[in-house]
């Protein structure tokens, strides 16, 4: 849930200069969000943070998380993502997310290596990609260094279109960087298009607030607040 307004002001005393919003997707964990609007948008950025807006639509038919497992895309991927898509961006809009901003799908960590699975995932996700790039916006996409990053990876060396413009890679327990991914060449998804999770559900208070978060280093685009 989106922390309260009064919370943001607390944790402008951390080292922190982003937030992450999960403003959409029937996949969210929390999809009542009684504060998560566009006064809470333009709050946030008068207090100077910047807005990294996270969209959670269907998940991977191999999606590894159980709870993930009800959501998961069916048989019509690819008009599946473009419905999503337009969504997402309807969704982005309605909170004061203005075009040229990034909204970025999360797929969380899948078997990419089932062909299967493989072909419905990009399908979708490339579906997606296509209805929020026409709309004016920058697809990002969210997913594990070794299932969903490495399936882009993949996708993008066999010169498949219509993929994300920006990656946000989670690979915990490492040292915060962005240069250097395993499963990421140097070139691709480079000059401020890279993200790198490399902590998750780590408790920290600042302010007198303490709050349960994931850890990321920034090298991105960022939601434009209308």
């Amino acid at each position: 849930m989106a922390p309260s307004l009064d919370t943001m002001r607390r944790w402008r005393a951390s080292k922190y200069g982003a937030v992450g919003v999960y403003y959409g997707g029937r996949g969210r964990a929390c999809p009542h969000q009684p504060r998560l609007g566009h006064r809470w948008m333009k709050g946030v950025q008068r207090l100077g943070w910047r807005v990294l807006p996270v969209y959670v639509g269907s998940q991977s038919p191999c999606v590894v998380e159980r709870h993930k497992k009800g959501y998961r895309i069916g048989r019509h991927a690819w008009s599946e993502g473009v419905r999503e898509g337009r969504d997402a961006v309807r969704r982005a809009w309605a909170v004061g997310i203005r075009p040229g901003s990034p909204l970025y799908l999360d797929m969380e960590a899948y078997k990419y290596r089932q062909k299967k699975c493989a072909r419905a995932t990009l399908a979708f996700v490339r579906g997606w990609d296509r209805q929020v790039r026409g709309k004016g916006y920058v697809p990002g996409f969210y997913s594990s260094a070794d299932s969903g990053v490495a399936h882009m990876r993949a996708a993008a060396r066999a010169g498949v279109r219509d993929l994300p413009s920006v990656i946000w890679f989670a690979r915990w327990h490492a040292r915060p960087r962005l240069s250097r991914e395993p499963v990421l060449w140097r070139s691709a998804w480079s000059r401020q298009r890279r993200i790198h999770q490399y902590a998750g559900n780590v408790k920290e208070r600042h302010g007198g607030r303490t709050l349960v978060i994931d850890r990321n280093l920034v090298h991105a685009p960022v939601a434009r607040i209308r």
